[in-house]
């Protein structure tokens, strides 16, 4: 048992409620659950050995294999899942980030993703490994919860959708809270150093995020996040 590998075809979620998570959402991609000595009884263990038990996924009691997966000194519970494929529908509201390249802030784009509806996530390569136990941890198990499917280049997704694009930008021509917001959309966002390039200028209404002079731009995570609670704000509310 070694740490993860981009080229196997497995991964884990490292943490009790990341298991949890991969238990309740994709039970049928789960191989095996290991826990550690310190992991106390409690119900969620009782929860996640029901469930193991309950659809036949094997139980590993290993502190030598947590160790070696996790670089977490109280991380006492971890599942090891199939990588899986999701199937996209290019008619419906979507996020589209060009090349991303932080962990961090993939999996924290995940959740936002998650918490307001937006089930469809477009990935464009080179772009950082979703299924890096990072994202999955910063996602908080939401990557469970959407769709999402990588892309050679921007023309191989565009060609299969006719969603409003909207590309986030410095030199976005429309400000974000007066911009015209068509059903269904998919917002852009590009790389957290280098963002879209100017060719995306001449693709839908490129959109900026106007805030003070005191920063020189918002990061990654912080962009989309406004974004989408922009565009999804009024049909949020209506759950109230």
């Amino acid at each position: 048992m070694t740490k993860y590998d981009k080229d196997s075809n497995v991964s884990y979620t490292l943490g009790t409620t990341l298991t949890l998570e991969l238990l309740n959402k994709k039970v049928s991609s789960c191989n095996r659950v290991y826990i550690h000595s310190k992991q106390l009884q409690n119900d969620t263990l009782n929860k996640i050995l029901d469930i193991c038990k309950n659809n036949n996924i094997e139980v590993i009691y290993s502190d030598k294999i947590i160790n070696k997966l996790s670089d977490k000194e109280n991380c006492y519970i971890v599942g090891e899942f199939t990588k899986f494929d999701c199937d996209i529908n290019y008619n419906e509201n979507s996020i589209c980030l060009v090349n991303p390249s932080n962990a961090g802030n993939l999996g924290t784009i995940i959740r936002t993703c998650a918490g307001f509806n937006i089930k469809n996530l477009i990935i464009i390569e080179p772009a950082v490994d979703i299924f890096n136990p990072k994202v999955v941890r910063a996602s908080m198990g939401a990557i469970f919860n959407i769709n999402f499917k990588y892309f050679k280049s921007f023309e191989d997704y565009k060609k299969l959708t006719n969603n409003a694009f909207y590309p986030f930008m410095l030199k976005g021509s429309t400000n974000l809270h007066v911009v015209d917001k068509k059903n269904p959309y998919t917002l852009i966002f590009g790389n957290e150093a280098t963002g879209l390039d100017d060719s995306y200028l001449n693709i839908g209404t490129p959109v900026r995020i106007n805030h003070t002079n005191n920063i020189d731009s918002l990061n990654l995570d912080n962009a989309v996040s406004i974004a989408v609670y922009e565009f999804t704000k009024e049909e949020v509310n209506k759950n109230e």
